[in-house]
């Protein structure tokens, strides 16, 4: 699993700090990481982007970046609107297949979900992925609607021949509801892949040294990471 693109199922899902996660449970286990950021939006030129966070959360990762546009809004609409130029999936798959021989694990983050456009001609993360022949992890939240929108992403990723590799709950609240609980069952089942890790909320926050040592605990093994799903099911159920 040289390249590993990792979506959500919409925005603010917890996308970044989970690579960040996937990042320092790689670098924990020896490998040597890159990560690549498609498309970044909302930030200004000297502002720091969803790469630079991982590099401060995970540590020595080289981190890349092929467009950045000012403006919060999916990488197609934000490239029009700013009169520049936009990202194409075939360009997304070369920096990434690039990387990848110079690394062996390379994160390729999307942008908000796995449909969002990056172009007028409807190029997409999806598509992305298909030329680079690399599984998706998919980042879900924990609560109420997650189910829907799990449930569609992995519907188009077999559509698509697309491997999906798993789900990975972005922010798992301190004091979970009975929806959050019942999910932890419903969420592989609805995605037909495994539940690959679970993120505790305000993660991110944590000192980057912490954040590296706890990692591998938020993930499991096909993640580098010593994570037990069916353990924290039972922890968990309602």
């Amino acid at each position: 699993m040289p390249v590993l693109v990792i979506t959500g199922t919409g925005t603010e899902v917890g996308k970044t700090v989970t690579t960040a996660a996937v990042a320092a449970a790689a670098l924990a286990s020896g490998r040597s990481v890159a990560v690549l950021k498609a498309a970044q939006t909302g930030v200004g030129p000297d502002e720091r982007g969803d790469a630079d966070e991982v590099v401060r959360l995970a540590g020595a990762v080289t981190a890349g970046e092929l467009a950045r546009y000012p403006e919060p809004l999916a990488p197609g609409t934000a490239a029009r609107r700013a009169g520049m130029a936009p990202v194409h999936p075939h360009e997304v798959a070369e920096a990434a297949a690039k990387l990848a021989t110079e690394h062996e694990l390379v994160l390729v983050e999307g942008a908000g979900g796995l449909l969002v456009r990056f172009d007028a001609a409807g190029g997409t993360l999806a598509d992305a992925a298909g030329l680079l022949n690399a599984p998706v992890l998919l980042v879900a939240s924990a609560g109420l609607g997650t189910l829907n929108t799990t449930e569609l992403t992995a519907r188009e990723l077999r559509a698509r021949e697309t491997e999906l590799l798993g789900v990975v709950i972005g922010s798992w609240p301190d004091a979970p509801d009975l929806a959050c609980r019942c999910n932890l069952a419903d969420l592989p089942e609805v995605a037909g892949a495994p539940l690959l890790g679970a993120l505790p909320a305000g993660a991110g926050a944590l000192p980057p040294a912490d954040f590296r040592t706890a990692a591998p605990g938020w993930l499991a093994p096909r993640l580098a990471g010593t994570w037990d799903a069916e353990a924290f099911r039972v922890r968990n159920t309602p």
